[in-house]
């Protein structure tokens, strides 16, 4: 139960943010958050076949784990990060290390002790490189389809 109010919480909380984004800031990074998403959808399935972390109750609550992680906080970060950041490069990437590093050491271990998953052949400094990567692949990506659009 106490798991399953943690995963609400995690899709919900979020959400209540959106409130303070204008509506076409919002649509305006949508696209890149649809983008991280994804990125981040298949970095979560990979993790079963190679064992890198699981989830108690099988693989139905390893997936409800996964989408409330990514349409929640995930999703959500990356537009409010988009929105605070973007069109400075240094500071995209100074506030993406902090949020990284924050993800991957003080709440991924407050998630194992909490239960809610468990490590196994990932580690938190894979979560943090990882998590490096995707940031430094949206970034160009949202520069690509933002370029894409004023051409049109």
């Amino acid at each position: 139960m106490f798991v399953a109010i943690i995963r609400i919480g995690l899709l919900l909380i979020p959400w209540l943010t959106v409130f303070f984004i204008p509506k076409t800031v919002f649509k305006k990074y949508t696209p890149v958050a649809i983008f991280a998403s994804l990125l981040v959808s298949i970095n979560c399935m990979l993790s079963v076949p190679f064992k890198w972390w699981t989830v108690k109750g099988g693989l139905l609550n390893k997936v409800f784990n996964d989408l409330c992680f990514i349409l929640g906080p995930f999703f959500i970060g990356t537009i409010w990060i988009f929105r605070l950041t973007f069109g400075k490069f240094w500071i995209y990437l100074l506030t993406n290390t902090l949020m990284d590093l924050f993800l991957a050491y003080p709440i991924n271990w407050l998630m194992q002790k909490l239960k809610i998953y468990k490590l196994v052949n990932f580690k938190s400094k894979h979560v943090f490189f990882v998590s490096i990567c995707f940031a430094l692949v949206i970034y160009p990506y949202h520069l690509f389809i933002s370029r894409t659009k004023s051409s049109e």
